[in-house]
């Protein structure tokens, strides 16, 4: 959700854009999914998942609902487009912040190449790292090294929750 955003999301829940949940919540939720398989627009922890999934997961531990309905997507990281869905989305829900100012528990979101759209997302850690979901891994706490900073486009806060 953005500064001024007045609009109430599923459930009622109404998040306060300058009230961020904790990161320490933010990472334990992660970590709790850590070794989830991949599966395209899932978010089952233990079952399934794909990166918006995992972003998805935590902010129901967090809300206990949905955001709002998950439009249809593509699993592909090279796709085209004009329309930047995902960062759409999350700006609408989340606190948006420069991703230079990003510290653990905050949610980057990639751009695998230029004139690509942002298809990626992950949790930052403590210690450089990031817990995310990649086909053929599922999710996995990685390096968030300097060939990821250099694809990130956005980050955000997850809001407070009213759990």
């Amino acid at each position: 959700m953005t500064a001024g955003s007045s609009e109430p999301l599923a459930g009622g829940v109404l998040p306060s854009a300058l009230d961020p949940a904790p990161a320490a919540l933010v990472i334990a939720e992660a970590r709790r999914w850590v070794g989830t398989p991949y599966l395209h627009q899932a978010s089952t922890r233990g079952a399934g998942c794909d990166c918006l999934g995992l972003a998805r997961g935590i902010w129901r531990a967090l809300h206990g609902a949905e955001a709002g309905p998950i439009p249809a997507y593509t699993p592909f990281w090279g796709e085209t487009g004009r329309r930047e869905v995902l960062l759409e989305a999350l700006r609408a829900r989340m606190i948006g912040i420069p991703p230079d100012l990003a510290a653990p528990g905050a949610l980057l979101v990639f751009r695998m190449a230029p004139g690509r759209l942002a298809k990626h997302c992950g949790i930052l850690i403590e210690g450089g790292r990031m817990i995310h979901a990649m086909q053929g891994a599922g999710v996995i706490e990685t390096g968030c090294d300097r060939s990821w900073r250099r694809r990130t486009v956005a980050a955000f806060l997850f809001p407070r929750g009213g759990r």
